[in-house]
């Protein structure tokens, strides 16, 4: 498609305090989009709002509550008279072995990356049929490819992704476009928190390239804007995930010996791995868990 100016376009970015979400506004912003940020930490999102080009605002809410969703999506159209652009990027991550993974944090990354996402599109979708507008869904190369120590990450990004496929067949007669990003490692503070693990740092070295690297931050959000901007079916946030479209049904064979391989590398390591939400982002939502529930 050709692009559509986002000058006087109403963005809204969920996970918007720091990483993707929070570059991703301040990108928007730039081109002249108006900014609805959404997340769990209100004075970080009060620091990017008030460092935007152009007119934003920001709410404090967990994707995972749909009331608040829905109040939110009614305020963002107060706000700024209507909504054109949903970006679903809020997520958090564990990594380590299943059987010894944390039950809470292994579904609570389920919650907030798949339930959360689509909490997010069931709030937005009545003012993006309004507005015949885009929804972004972000995923990521772990939709593509099963991998040994991130069966939940795996498991929610593989859900949204087929989700949004979905959503994108029965919605699209109504003028609202549906669109997957996928990220590799990229450079954020979830993929940083995940590298203080040793174990999960050496075994994401020991990938073959090109998977084995982090890429920056700002290349990948400026794909997504031009995806955003062409209100495409696909983003790529690093150019070789194209092609890896044409080889995935042939993964998980391949993962499935390889990764057995790597784990009777690294058995004896396995005990006392964090089990915990990795990265700031993380911290945040367990936080934000905490204080409700005292």
């Amino acid at each position: 498609m050709s692009k559509v100016s986002l000058e006087g376009q109403v963005a809204v970015v969920t996970g918007a305090a720091r990483g993707v979400g929070e570059l991703l506004a301040r990108k928007l912003s730039v081109r002249g989009a108006k900014v609805a940020l959404v997340g769990l930490e209100p004075e970080a999102l009060k620091e990017v709002s008030e460092r935007l080009h152009s007119d934003s605002a920001y709410w404090h809410a967990d994707v995972t509550d749909h009331e608040a969703m829905a109040r939110v999506a009614q305020e963002v159209k107060e706000r700024f008279g209507k909504v054109d652009i949903v970006v679903a990027n809020a997520g958090v991550a564990t990594g380590g072995p299943f059987v010894d993974s944390d039950p809470d944090a292994w579904r609570r990354v389920i919650e907030v990356n798949l339930i959360g996402s689509a909490v997010t599109a069931r709030a937005f979708l009545p003012v993006l049929t309004e507005s015949r507008g885009y929804l972004l869904q972000v995923a990521s190369l772990a939709a593509m490819t099963p991998a040994p120590m991130m069966t939940a990450y795996c498991a929610s990004k593989s859900g949204v992704e087929a989700y949004a496929h979905s959503l994108r067949a029965e919605v699209g007669y109504q003028g609202v476009r549906v669109g997957v990003a996928y990220l590799s490692w990229t450079d954020t503070d979830m993929v940083r928190g995940a590298d203080q693990d040793e174990v999960m740092r050496e075994l994401r070295q020991r990938l073959p390239w090109p998977s084995n690297k982090t890429y920056p931050l700002g290349p990948a959000v400026d794909r997504i804007v031009a995806g955003i901007e062409r209100r495409s079916s696909h983003v790529y946030g690093q150019w070789w995930l194209r092609g890896m479209q044409g080889v995935r049904g042939y993964l998980p064979g391949v993962i499935g010996t390889v990764g057995q391989r790597e784990m009777r590398r690294f058995a004896d390591r396995l005990q006392g791995m964090r089990t915990g939400l990795v990265g700031a982002g993380g911290a945040a939502d367990e936080q934000e868990r905490t204080t409700l529930r005292n």
